[in-house]
């Protein structure tokens, strides 16, 4: 989980690099345009092309779609604020995920667990600014919309998941991200520079390797021990925005990720605890 966030922390830098000089849909296609060849080659790789038309296409298409309108908001968002900023909005996403759970999942929330979700999402408002200036930056509104995307999608996943394989959910949706990116940006398309030819390859292999290392580590490890580390991308945030732009957040970016985080990790820790009750 740890290089899976290093990596994916790359890729966003690169995505932050690529939207001062492209359309946030154009930075989007060029997320999955790039992907393309080495997702197919894992797919081949992996004998999973025979049964690659055998899937439920609805939720699909819907994954495409929630990740088209991710990636767009939050190379907007990138724009707009630094790594650090957009991470510690972003890092509300399991809090979304857990409230979604209810109406699609059906599965049972209770107070204390609201309660967190709650806490998390006055984290939000913090980071946001307290004085409320902040609420109306397109920025942060872009990132916490990108947030709420990827909360739904996540639910999605886990539904397309019990009938899918995993080689086929990430096919797809590369292939529906690629297309549907590409023809919503074609109007505005800018011409990609020469220069950026380099920054294309480190967002293909980024993505790629941060992928199967997400996979791996929940496949191999226990989610509610593995998904905490996920919050170490606010380091590299810290850490990329300092090397290459020479800012460091605020305290109210400080203590709004810490309360998110800490509201994230109890989440977490408490869906192991609520599983092992309901199944010993």
């Amino acid at each position: 989980m740890l290089i899976a966030v290093a990596m994916f922390s790359l890729m966003d830098t690169v995505m932050k690099l690529l939207s001062a000089h492209y359309p946030a849909l154009q930075v989007a296609a060029l997320r999955g345009l790039s992907s393309l060849p080495l997702v197919f080659a894992y797919v081949g790789w992996r004998g999973a092309f025979g049964t690659a038309l055998q899937v439920r296409w609805p939720l699909h298409l819907l994954r495409a779609g929630l990740s088209i309108t991710m990636l767009g908001l939050f190379a907007f968002g990138l724009r707009k604020l630094s790594l650090a900023e957009a991470y510690a909005i972003f890092f509300i996403a399991p809090a979304l995920i857990t409230a979604l759970s209810v109406v699609f999942l059906k599965e049972s929330v209770n107070l204390a667990r609201w309660i967190a979700i709650a806490v998390g999402l006055g984290g939000v408002l913090v980071v946001l600014r307290p004085s409320g200036t902040g609420m109306l930056t397109l920025g942060g509104l872009a990132v916490l919309g990108a947030a709420g995307c990827y909360a739904v999608s996540a639910i999605t996943t886990r539904i397309v998941g019990r009938t899918d394989r995993a080689e086929h959910m990430v096919l797809w949706l590369m292939v529906f991200l690629a297309i549907g990116a590409t023809t919503l940006a074609a109007p505005n398309w800018v011409p990609v520079r020469g220069a950026d030819v380099w920054l294309l390859c480190a967002l293909s292999l980024s993505g790629f390797l941060g992928q199967l290392a997400v996979t791996e580590a929940f496949n191999s490890g226990e989610a509610s021990r593995v998904a905490p580390f996920e919050y170490s991308g606010l380091a590299w945030g810290v850490a990329l925005d300092w090397i290459l732009w020479h800012t460091l957040p605020d305290r109210y970016t400080l203590i709004g990720a810490a309360i998110i985080i800490g509201s994230g990790i109890y989440l977490v820790r408490h869906e192991r605890s609520h599983a092992q009750a309901e199944h010993p």
